[in-house]
């Protein structure tokens, strides 16, 4: 990618034929890939309204924000995205390790010619600005204070970036593009769940001009994502299980949303424990291990509930609370 500063999208695409969603819509796109595409997953299942805001991100250097729940696959959607349109795409994840230096950059010894010099190393905020980069900073409200008003300096239209150690302004590439996801929208930790997460400056929200919502799919789309991660699924017999596994996952969502639980089971969740059935070939050993044993002891025997009404199975956590109100 580092020779690729002059690249322009060379084609538009149909959105009705390459996402299949009914709009008449044309996004540019770049005929060759380059290393920093991600590879297309032809199974990946798109969302109308999320798509159709990060598509205008691509179209309109929109800045594009996706905030949902845990596992609905927010940055893998952006990147799908951009599998399909060929943009290059780099995602920083904004743990509490990077730093200021990591974004901007920072002086650096190195070998020229035998002799030791310093140098200055741009950070992948001024790297990505200079090319037609899709730059995705991946959970946004976690960031640190302040990294985020590193960030807020190219969120604004022109986006121009000025870094202090080298007397330098650089203009964006006219084909950089910027994404965040974020599980909050800046509002903190509310409900427990995601815990590091910032309250962030509100002026600094407001200059994200779309904020797309990526939740819990109705239960035929998600049903149909794990057939289609779990391939020995996909038959009869296989769709029934999954609805049954994904009927407990509704109950895990609602239990967590009227308070009795501290936890939920995300899509990611389900994936993960249909891919164990295939490990273990036993759903209840794979429920265990995938989540129950994630949850709090005195929450087991409730989710045993909701497996036992789906499953119309037992499982040992079930008995735990008859056997603890015997004492």
């Amino acid at each position: 990618m580092t020779d690729t500063a002059d690249l322009r999208p060379d084609r538009m695409l149909s959105v009705r034929e390459v996402f299949g969603i009914d709009t008449d819509l044309q996004v540019p796109a770049f005929t060759e890939r380059d290393d920093h595409v991600p590879e297309v997953d032809a199974v990946y299942r798109f969302n109308p309204d999320v798509t159709l805001a990060i598509l205008a991100g691509f179209t309109r250097d929109r800045r594009v924000m996706v905030q949902g729940l845990h596992g609905t696959g927010k940055s893998t959607h952006i990147e799908q995205v951009a599998a399909r349109l060929n943009w290059p795409c780099v995602r920083l994840n904004l743990d509490g390790h990077i730093s200021r230096l990591d974004l901007v950059g920072k002086d650096a010894v190195v070998l020229r010619e035998g002799q030791q010099v310093t140098e200055f190393q741009e950070g992948i905020v001024p790297w990505s600005l200079q090319r037609p980069v899709a730059l995705i900073f991946d959970e946004y409200d976690a960031g640190r204070p302040d990294v985020m008003f590193v960030i807020q300096r190219i969120l604004e239209r022109d986006g121009k970036f000025t870094l202090m150690d080298q007397n330098k302004v650089l203009r964006p590439h006219p084909f950089f593009r910027l994404f965040a996801t974020a599980n909050t929208v800046g509002l903190g930790n509310l409900n427990g769940l995601y815990h590091g997460a910032q309250r962030l400056n509100h002026a600094q929200i407001d200059r994200w001009n779309i904020v797309a919502s990526l939740n819990y799919l109705p239960a035929d789309e998600e049903i149909a994502i794990v057939q289609a991660r779990v391939p020995s699924l996909a038959d009869a017999a296989g769709r029934k299980l999954v609805t049954a596994m994904v009927a407990v996952a509704d109950l895990t969502r609602k239990g967590f949303a009227a308070g009795d639980l501290s936890t939920l089971m995300s899509p990611r969740t389900v994936i993960t424990w249909a891919e164990n059935v295939e490990i273990f070939k036993d759903p209840a050993l794979a429920f265990r291990l995938s989540f129950v044993n994630k949850c709090d002891d005195a929450e087991r025997p409730l989710v045993a509930e909701y497996f036992q009404r789906c499953f119309d199975q037992e499982l040992k956590e079930s008995h735990q609370l008859s056997s603890g109100s015997g004492e």
